[in-house]
């Protein structure tokens, strides 16, 4: 999006394992990743400061705090006097905060907070997050741009079979134990074929803990289908009605704008940060609660065909309109613009 506007972005950052994998996503973009060292939480790489002066930038846009390329890009923005963009991502959420406080609170003691206020602008996702920036920030100017959705698919010419989908990392903030739950509680009042789909990835806890309520689960149309990325994560775009997402927290998630991109309407918690899909008819407040999420859920699949098409046109306006490439690359070029 923005060598489309004329910029010439340069990606600094740490390498790690899923580097070269990853690689695709900046092609033809200069890339330069520094070795780590010690614990990968850490994301300590002592190269990284020398890529930073090397690299001849105008400005520096992080993402993500509460790792060493925070201290690094603070060390920059103090040592050149030049302008610091930074993006938490929801890592200022209280949700996040709260968990671990007392390593976040070494953090703030020894690096964090000395290097946040180096910052000229600070970037939330969401109106939500704006809040959590300004709570921690007052005194440092804030913006809210959302991340761009993908172009969107052709419009689903009918409602899909009643299938469920959710996509996105296995984590206990996800709320994937109050999903299977809900599910299992409104089972008897969805239709006789309704199946749950659970894909994604985490870590072996969060691995074991799915996989520990799945016996039950099974026998009410309940799938892990473990991770999906390019064309099986489209297909099961292409199966779902509708794509859950119960989370205590986000950012703001991909995974919703994916969906609406494709035609997937959402049930979704409030803590998803996208109250457009609530107003526009885009998605269901489905709650964080066991109950909540299985009223939702019959409510959902319970809909005539006629309204879950409504719905659908209503996901895809907003992927088309204010979550589109080209409205947020016009956003960011008009932030960047205003700091240079």
């Amino acid at each position: 999006m923005l060598r489309s506007r004329g910029a010439v972005p340069v990606v600094l950052g740490v390498e790690d394992e899923a580097a070269a994998q990853d690689a695709w996503r900046l092609e033809g973009v200069e890339r330069h990743l520094a070795p780590p060292r010690g614990p990968a939480t850490l994301a300590y790489a002592p190269g990284l400061r020398g890529l930073l002066g090397a690299a001849k930038l105008d400005l520096l846009h992080l993402h993500g705090i509460w790792q060493y390329p925070v201290k690094a890009a603070g060390d920059w923005a103090r040592r050149t006097g030049k302008l610091l963009v930074v993006s938490p991502h929801g890592m200022l959420d209280p949700w996040i905060t709260s968990r671990n406080a007392w390593k976040k609170h070494l953090a703030r003691l020894l690096w964090e907070d000395a290097a946040l206020n180096q910052a000229s602008l600070f970037h939330a996702l969401t109106q939500s997050e704006a809040a959590d920036i300004e709570r921690q920030q007052p005194a440092t100017p804030r913006v809210v741009i959302p991340n761009a959705a993908p172009d969107a698919a052709a419009a689903p010419l009918s409602p899909r079979g009643p299938v469920a989908l959710y996509l996105g990392r296995i984590h206990e903030k996800k709320n994937l134990g109050a999903l299977i739950a809900g599910w299992l509680e409104a089972h008897d009042r969805l239709p006789a074929d309704a199946s749950l789909i659970i894909a994604g990835w985490g870590d072996e806890d969060g691995i074991a803990a799915l996989e520990q309520a799945l016996p039950q689960a099974n026998a009410a149309g309940v799938e892990f289908v473990g991770t999906a990325f390019g064309s099986q994560k489209a297909a099961l775009f292409d199966l779902a009605r509708f794509l859950v997402l119960p989370s205590h927290s986000e950012g703001l998630p991909m995974a919703i704008l994916e969906g609406w991109s494709a035609g997937v309407p959402s049930l979704m918690s409030a803590n998803c940060n996208l109250p457009e899909g609530f107003t526009t008819g885009a998605a269901l407040d489905c709650g964080t609660s066991t109950e909540s999420i299985a009223s939702t859920l019959v409510e959902g699949f319970a809909l005539a065909g006629d309204d879950w098409k409504a719905m659908s046109r209503a996901a895809q306006d907003l992927a088309c309109g204010v979550f589109s490439r080209e409205a947020v690359a016009s956003r960011w070029e008009d932030a960047y613009a205003g700091l240079l």
